[in-house]
Formats: structure tokens, C-alpha cells, sequence
């Protein structure tokens, strides 16, 4: 079980799906691994218990960090926990595996998300953090590096992996499963016809894990 201080996001499917394409992945053990988005740093806990000679998680929110923290520790597992942006914090630096769950709901414009909001908030398109860590994805992963990284279909996936290509990564979907709409879909679904994202009267979604590797030079 994990600790989820108040006003952090509950790890889902798509937290569940993306940790089995990291055990599906069959990586090798002992490399070094940043979770980005952490949350309660569920992901962290799966690459630290799965071999990985080092975690580090970067989150935004100060009690997301507190829940990785948390999670870690009562695992024994030693965790670098960042707060803060992920390209400030994470520049000059290289991992030989990158995890992201990060924000991919598009939502009707309006002020800047607060609170919970910023774990699914990813703006009107659902892409203002995706293409972010897109750009930043090929200079984050060393030789031989692979990323994982997981959204829901109205944020685009074929975007995210031509994204990558571009940034000289090999990339492809690995994973996908349908779930039923959750209470955020349920609640931007009116905003999601109207952009054309989904279908009226639609009430599930498909979520997909992409990999990326950057092969040695």
C-alpha cells in the first residue's frame, strides 16, 4: 500500500500500465532511473524494487515529493526526490531510464492549474507538458537509454512518437489497454467533443505506453 498525503493524485490504470511495460521491458539491472511526475513516486518504487542502482523523482508539488519520499524509505529504497520543474532540475544530467506519467487531459483555457489539477491539467490540447518532455527526452536519456512514457489517446500518442523520432530516438507504442471515462474525463468531456477528441456520448478511453531508446554513438 501507499502513503498518498492529502491532495495527491492517486496512482490509476495508467500509473499500473506503465509499471508493467517497465517489467515487460526486461531491462538491465542497476541503472539509473528518473520517475518524472512522481506523484506518490509509485513508479520509483517499482524501479527501485525491479534493480535500479539509483531513483531520482522529480515532482512539482511539494507534498507529491513527501509521498515519494515517504514510499521509498519504508521500501529501503534511496531515493532522490526533486521539487520542482523537471527541465530545471534535471539539466546536464543523464539516465539510462526515464519514466513519465505526467499531465495529458486537455482542459478549456482558463488560469494556471493548482492543487490536484496539476497532475491532469495538460491544457486545451493535453499537450503543454508532453511536448516539453518530448524536447527534453533525447538529452535526458544516455547511450542506450530508454524511456517509457504513457497518455491517454486525446493527447495524441502518433504526435508523441514522430516528437521523438525527430529527437533521433527509435519510438513505438508497446502498451495500450480501454478503460472506462474516470471522474477528470467524465468532468472535461464536454471540452473534449468540442475540440473533437472524442466522440458525443463517448465514456471510455485508451491509454498507451510509448518507448523511445537512444541507440549509442
Amino acid at each position: 500500500m501507499l502513503i498518498r498525503t492529502p491532495g495527491v493524485y492517486r496512482p490509476q490504470t495508467d500509473t499500473w500500465l506503465l509499471a508493467a511495460a517497465l517489467a515487460d521491458a526486461a531491462l538491465p539491472r542497476g541503472g539509473r532511473v528518473v520517475d518524472i511526475c512522481s506523484g506518490t513516486g509509485a513508479l520509483a518504487v517499482h524501479a527501485g524494487l525491479a534493480g535500479a542502482a539509483s531513483v531520482t523523482a522529480v515532482d512539482i508539488s511539494r507534498r507529491a515529493s513527501a509521498s515519494t519520499w515517504l514510499n521509498c524509505r519504508l521500501r529501503g529504497i534511496d531515493v532522490e526526490v526533486l521539487r520542482g520543474d523537471f527541465e530545471t532540475m534535471l539539466r546536464h544530467r543523464q539516465f539510462d531510464v526515464l519514466l513519465a506519467n505526467p499531465p495529458y487531459v486537455p482542459a478549456r483555457p482558463g488560469p494556471p492549474p493548482r492543487g490536484r489539477a496539476r497532475a491532469w491539467n495538460a491544457g486545451q490540447d493535453g499537450r503543454s507538458f508532453l511536448d516539453r518532455l518530448c524536447a527534453a527526452t533525447p538529452h535526458l536519456l544516455a547511450p542506450n537509454g530508454t524511456a517509457l512514457i504513457v497518455h491517454s489517446m486525446v493527447a495524441d500518442p502518433d504526435l508523441t512518437i514522430t516528437q521523438l523520432r525527430r529527437g533521433g530516438l527509435k519510438a513505438a507504442a508497446v502498451a495500450r489497454t480501454t478503460i472506462p471515462f474516470g471522474p477528470v474525463m467524465r468532468q472535461c468531456s464536454d471540452h473534449l467533443v468540442d475540440e473533437g477528441l472524442i466522440q458525443p456520448g463517448q465514456q471510455d478511453e485508451e491509454l498507451v505506453v510509448i518507448r523511445a531508446d537512444r541507440t549509442r554513438k
